[in-house]
């Protein structure tokens, strides 16, 4: 018997015996492909990756949250919750010590196995592209029973269109180089990000042969003298001492975006900001790209 006829039975069942169908068991499987039932809805979750905090809390079920990773610091509540180490390597016993419901973690994070050894829930999610976000954010609403989570989808997806639209028809033809961390890491097209530059019609300089977040060698991106670099303010020092740079057209004619912290945290978390994203994105566009 398929999984759907199983659910509709059981709550027929449930009718039928006067029980709550929120009592119901529910199956959910995680980006491992490991299923973790819950017994009930979760009243107590511990979030350890700030795209999964935000988007807990963009479902409406702040209040749920009783701990959080370092990082997660939006929205302006939950920077009163406990913080709980990072996401790779949290503290298990103060984990413990909140007795959550379930634990929300990255597919990363070797923490997972641990916690779960010690008799703890544990659903590993982490979306990497916009078709991820969609898909998390569908299995968190499952999980907090929201009725209706497509309406945030649709809100994200209707801002992200606002924000192609705002460009002028010659900014459409960027050649954008985005930088996503020290090493350099950049954002490819795969990625989150590369998608969001992709919906807003420019063109990124890295290709998809090179992964969504490949190390980048500094000549490459010489080579390819992109029309803007974007990059945040904790790695934009030094730029036109980098083996070549001095000489890119960027630098030269002023068109560098340079993201504050808390700008940076909306680009790099694929979540319910996905619009902001895409209008910090097409704002730097609009300013410093082709016209």
């Amino acid at each position: 018997m398929n999984r759907c006829w199983r659910a509709i039975l059981l709550l027929l069942l449930a009718l039928a015996l006067g029980m709550p169908a929120a009592t119901l068991a529910l199956d959910l499987t995680d980006d491992r492909g490991t299923t973790v039932r819950l017994e009930r809805p979760p009243q107590r979750i511990v979030s350890l990756l700030p795209s999964l905090t935000e988007t807990v809390c963009g479902l409406g079920a702040c209040r749920r949250l009783v701990g959080v990773d370092r990082y997660s610091n939006h929205p302006q509540e939950v920077r009163r919750l406990p913080q709980l180490g990072g996401g790779i390597d949290p503290s298990i016993e103060a984990v413990l010590a909140l007795r959550p419901d379930v634990v929300l973690i990255a597919t990363s994070a070797p923490a997972a196995e641990r916690l779960e050894a010690l008799g703890l829930k544990v659903l590993a999610l982490e979306p990497r592209t916009l078709a991820d976000v969609q898909r998390v954010t569908g299995v968190l609403a499952q999980l907090l029973e929201v009725p209706q989570p497509q309406r945030l989808w649709q809100a994200m997806e209707a801002e992200v269109a606002a924000a192609a639209r705002s460009l002028p028809p010659g900014a459409r033809h960027t050649r954008v180089y985005f930088e996503v961390g020290a090493g350099p890491y950049a954002a490819g097209t795969s990625s989150f990000m590369g998608e969001l530059l992709q919906r807003l019609g420019v063109q990124n300089i890295i290709g998809p042969e090179l992964g969504p977040f490949p190390k980048i060698n500094p000549e490459f991106v010489v080579r390819a003298d992109p029309d803007v670099i974007m990059i945040g303010e904790r790695n934009a020092q030094g730029l036109g001492q980098r083996p070549g740079w001095a000489g890119l057209r960027a630098l030269r004619e002023g068109r560098t975006c340079v993201f504050g912290e808390a700008e940076s945290d909306v680009l790099v978390r694929p979540g319910p900001r996905m619009g902001e994203a895409a209008r910090l994105l097409a704002r730097c566009i609009a300013a410093k790209g082709r016209t």
